[in-house]
């Protein structure tokens, strides 16, 4: 019983089938060692089908997972099977003992395959367009993906390192990501973009230079074929009044390429109004502008300074007249930016005349007269005069506020040309008022004037709520 060997699992018979439908008759011994390896390599391919199973996290072995395990120890796969399709074995008796399973076809009905009604022809290939943004804006038609698609994309994991399982749990786990999209513009747009970079930047004071930054920048402002190069331009500004607060020549020519920017009618830019204001306003009421090499010059340098921050205004105010009809929160937004700063104690005297600048620029009269004329007596006595008392170290920043509070005060009476009627003892009357209200400061400057127009125009603020 020793000599016998093993007990086999697999039926030799089987194998001896096998072996004379090929014509090769096997003696017992060759049989036996031969069904040894045939129940040993069926054997591997179930374990390594399992191992599939249990990897999908299934209890059931299907034919894809026999399929796997055949690819994977380098055999030719099964054809003609499919995973999918319930295989149903039928029985037929060959003799006693020998049942013979098949494959039971499905029986097809002749006379209901040709009564069946015929498929539908397919339409022909043609081509569409559609819009996929208009001004930004995705419009919502068939062709464009809903907002719960792209919301559920935006939860799924991205990048090299992202976890396949997470997509796969929830639902996506054949979710292909396509590509992000580039912006393709033409050499000659980006040659242009370049030299105007160039120009710009070129802070030298030879004639020739200058007028090239002219160039470049009247270039900007009337060329018509200029759209594509906005993200450009407005990226270019941004970053640049970011990284190089302590150089004002940067800062000036940034502005000034907003504004050419600005006054080009050829160029849409309802979508980038918010993305232009974010540099003007660093510009207006940024703490410091200009490095310590600038500090060093005093008077012209500190000047300088100001002037740049009068710019930024004007280009502020220009970007709130010309967009807060397509953006109605840009005008509101800006205007209450520059009230924040303006009511701050703690900052410095350029950053307020920025703040007052830009809040008579953006928010116009009924600004100044609601937001501004209220809060100037308590504004006299907590900066202005604290700033005269400290005396010639802070004269020049002292009568620039004044002078921003003052201009923005005589917008309340811009483009008014009926004449004083008022007598000098009525003028002196308001103006005792106005200087109550006011603050001395600020309300002696505007007595002085003498108009009476602002003066009864300051006056009525006093019974608003």
């Amino acid at each position: 019983m020793a000599g016998e060997g093993p007990k086999l699992l697999w039926n030799p018979e089987n194998v001896k089938d096998v072996a004379e439908s090929i014509g090769i008759n096997l003696t017992e011994e060759p049989l036996r060692v031969l069904t040894q390896d045939v129940e040993y390599r069926i054997g591997q391919v179930v374990v390594e089908a399992l191992r599939f199973m249990r990897a999908a996290n299934r209890t059931i072995l299907t034919v894809q997972d026999v399929s796997q395990a055949l690819r994977v120890l380098d055999v030719e796969p099964l054809y003609g099977y499919d995973s999918t399709r319930p295989l149903r074995y039928g029985e037929a008796s060959i003799g006693p003992g020998q049942p013979l399973f098949y494959i039971e076809d499905e029986e097809v009905d002749f006379e209901k395959v040709i009564n069946a009604p015929l498929p539908k022809v397919p339409r022909d290939m043609s081509f569409t367009a559609h819009w996929l943004a208009i001004d930004g804006v995705q419009p919502s038609i068939p062709q464009n993906p809903t907002t719960g698609e792209t919301s559920s994309k935006d939860l799924l994991p991205k990048g090299p390192g992202a976890n396949p399982a997470v997509a796969a749990l929830a639902g996506n786990d054949n979710v292909a990501f396509r590509p992000a999209v580039k912006h393709v513009i033409s050499k000659e747009l980006i040659l242009y973009f370049d030299k105007v970079q160039a120009a710009i930047m070129d802070d030298d004071p030879d004639q020739e230079k200058t007028r090239l930054r002219s160039a470049a920048l009247d270039s900007v402002r009337s060329d018509p074929g200029l759209h594509q190069l906005v993200p450009y331009f407005v990226s270019f500004i941004n970053n640049q009044v970011t990284h190089r607060l302590d150089d004002l020549f940067v800062l000036r020519q940034m502005m000034e390429l907003t504004g050419a920017i600005l006054e080009n009618p050829s160029i849409f830019l309802d979508p980038y109004a918010s993305s232009l204001a974010a540099p003007v306003l660093t510009c207006l009421m940024a703490r410091k502008l200009g490095g310590s090499e600038s500090s060093v010059e005093g008077t012209d340098a500190l000047k300088d300074q100001y002037r740049l921050r009068e710019v930024a205004a004007s280009l502020l105010g220009t970007i709130a007249r010309k967009y807060s009809k397509t953006n109605a929160l840009l005008r509101p937004k800006l205007t209450r930016t520059c009230l924040k700063f303006l009511l701050d104690p703690t900052k410095s005297p350029a950053v307020l005349y920025g703040a007052i600048s830009g809040l008579a620029a953006a928010g116009g009269p009924e600004a100044v007269r609601i937001l501004v004329l209220p809060n100037l007596k308590m504004f006299d006595e907590g900066i202005l005069t604290p700033l005269r008392e400290k005396g010639e170290a802070s004269h020049l920043e002292y009568e620039a506020l004044v002078g921003g509070i003052m201009k923005a005060i005589e917008t309340l009476v811009e483009g008014i040309l009926l004449p004083n009627v008022a007598d000098v003892e009525e003028l002196d009357r308001e103006g005792q008022l106005v200087i109550e209200f006011l603050g001395r400061t600020i309300g002696e400057r505007v007595a002085r004037l003498g108009n009476q127009h602002l003066n009864r125009g300051i006056l009525e603020v006093r019974h608003l709520e």
